[in-house]
Formats: structure tokens, C-alpha cells, sequence
């Protein structure tokens, strides 16, 4: 809510007013300060800004933060390095160790375009540690033999995305980074749902299906599979269609009963949905689906009834979604 995303500022401002007194925090009611809004183009609320060097144009947006010590991380990383240089094995294994989740960038050489890349994600991710090296030694122990961004888990690799000059941008990084903070599959609920939303990635899929159905087991195997093959371009969400309060987003959907196990994908920024055409929900039909629709290939589904037979027996023509569009136009 905004008083606690308040409360979390107020003592982001408070820290580091010992630590660093050059940041100064300030906080602006817009509902009277009409000019202030439509300069800074402010849409949403609340919305958090930093201005850098006394200029008030471009200031950079901080989203996503929620709490204090991700605040003080970020303004950090924007004022000062934005990753830990790492010289020993013993320095890196305390990094990856320290908490749930760590990222590492193993590098041959400090200057060069794959660094930039990785700093500026470092910026954008403050929830996370990230620590970068370019000793032979820490490389050897880890067996990183090509410019690499790690991602460990509970101190263990699970992810090394190999960093091409010219070939990575700061925002796919970013996207794929901030997945690991969610499970591989999310389960859609009240508490979920916010960091489902929170995670830049546009492209979601949904499985609709019940948990305790007899086939539940193999389909929900087969939709991990895929989602650890998509990670960073799809957000991948599992909705039990037995819990009554995900009643809403059946209702969003226009799934019934009958439909499950249903499969849909959804993309945030154009509100357009489509269908898995396949009924099975195989790891084949979930990767065709997802592969179809990333190339630009997968039809839009546009719910609708069935055209009923007799629509056009009268002078007043019965129309429904699937015959809208080739009778009015």
C-alpha cells in the first residue's frame, strides 16, 4: 500500500542520512501540485524519482522497490559501484552464501561491453547481491571459461547465461534475473500476485487446472519443463481452478469447468490473449505454443460463443464474437 511504501522511505531517509548526507529525500502530495504532476509526468502512485546532480530533467524512476534496505541498496548502486569486485574464491563463496540468491559475473577482462551491460543490471536489481571478477582463479573454481553471468540459489548454480559482446541487453538481463526471485512456477494467489506483477516481464502463461485432479502430477511436470526452457521471456502461472477465490481471473479468462486443464497466455501491455490450440498439455504442445506466440505466429483468441445456427434466419441478425467482425465490416 502506499502509507507502508511511505513508512519503508521514510526509513531508507532516515538511514542513510548518517551514511550518506548528500542524498537528500523529499516526499510531494501532487494531488495540489498539479504543475509538479504533469511535468514529471507522475501516473501512478506512489511514484518514486531521483534527481541526479540538481537537474530536473530525465530523473531516474525507482519501481518496484517495496522496502527500506532495497531503497538504500539501489540509491547505492546509483551513486557509487553497483557490484562487489571479487578477488578470492573465499571472497565470491561468502557473496553466494550469504543469502537465498546471488549473481555473479565472471569476466576475462574489467573493460568491456558485457561489463557495462552487467553493472547497469546491477543497478536495476537491487533486491539481489551481485558481485563481479576477473581472477583466473575464481573462474577455474567455479569452471567459467567464457564471460558469464551465474545465477546461484541457496549457495548452488542454477542458472549461467553466457555474456556475448553486443549480444545481451541491460533490460532482457534484468527480466531474466528478477524471475529467480519467483519459483520456476507460480502459483497464483492474494499474496503472489503482487510480485507476479512485479517482475518486467510482459509474456504470462496460465495453466488452469485442478491440483488434486489424477492427471495433475504429469501435466504440472510438463509445464515446468518448458518454463525453465522459456525462463526471462515468459512468466509462467499455475491457477487452481478449486480455490474459490481465483474466481475472478476465471471470469477474466472465461474459463468453465469443462475447459480445464486450460492453457492461456496473456501479454500485460496489449491485454491480448491467446489459446493453446492443442487439449493435451504435453512439454511438445507447451513449447509450440510459447515458441508460436514469442514469433509472432499465435492467433489471438477472442472469446466467444458458437454462431448459433439459425442466426440469420431472422430480419434481425444474431451476432456473437465469432461472426462480429466479417458481418459488421
Amino acid at each position: 500500500s502506499s502509507q507502508n511504501l511511505s513508512e519503508e522511505f521514510a526509513e531508507a531517509a532516515r538511514q542513510l542520512k548518517k551514511e550518506a548526507p548528500r542524498i537528500q529525500f523529499g516526499k510531494i502530495d501532487v494531488t495540489h501540485q498539479h504543475d509538479l504532476r504533469k511535468e514529471f509526468n507522475i501516473q501512478a502512485f506512489p511514484t518514486v524519482k531521483f534527481f541526479v546532480n540538481g537537474s530536473r530533467e530525465d530523473p531516474i524512476d525507482c519501481k518496484g522497490v517495496r522496502k527500506a534496505s532495497t531503497f538504500i541498496t539501489w540509491v547505492k548502486r546509483r551513486t557509487g559501484p553497483s557490484t562487489v569486485f571479487i578477488n578470492s574464491t573465499d571472497q565470491a563463496e561468502a557473496i553466494i552464501k550469504a543469502g537465498d540468491l546471488a549473481v555473479i559475473g565472471f569476466f576475462r577482462e574489467l573493460h568491456n561491453e558485457s561489463v557495462e551491460v552487467f553493472s547497469e543490471t546491477a543497478r536495476d536489481v537491487p533486491e539481489m547481491p551481485f558481485g563481479m571478477t576477473a581472477s583466473e582463479d575464481v573462474c577455474a573454481n567455479y569452471g567459467i571459461q567464457r564471460n558469464s553471468l551465474v545465477v546461484f540459489k541457496k549457495g548452488k548454480p542454477v542458472h549461467n547465461e553466457v555474456l556475448e559482446e553486443g549480444g545481451q541487453n541491460k533490460l532482457g538481463l534484468t527480466r531474466l534475473i528478477k524471475t529467480f526471485t519467483l519459483d520456476l512456477v507460480t502459483e497464483y494467489n492474494i499474496e503472489t500476485s503482487v510480485k507476479i506483477f512485479d517482475v518486467p516481464v510482459e509474456n504470462h502463461i496460465l495453466l488452469f487446472t485442478p491440483t488434486n485432479s489424477e492427471t495433475f502430477n504429469e501435466i504440472y511436470e510438463n509445464y515446468q519443463f518448458a518454463a525453465a526452457e522459456f525462463r526471462g521471456k515468459i512468466l509462467f502461472v499455475l491457477v487452481d481452478t478449486n480455490e474459490a477465490r481465483n474466481g475472478r481471473i476465471f471470469e477474466y479468462f472465461r474459463i468453465r469447468d469443462i475447459d480445464v486443464p486450460a492453457v492461456r497466455i496473456l501479454n500485460l501491455t496489449s491485454d491480448a490473449k491467446y489459446k493453446m490450440p492443442a487439449d493435451d498439455v504435453t512439454l511438445e504442445n507447451l513449447k509450440e505454443f510459447c515458441q508460436s506466440y514469442l514469433n509472432g505466429k499465435a492467433k489471438q483468441h477472442l472469446s466467444s460463443e458458437e454462431i448459433p445456427q439459425d442466426w440469420d434466419k431472422m430480419p434481425v441478425k444474431v451476432l456473437v464474437g465469432k461472426n462480429f467482425n466479417s458481418i459488421i465490416f
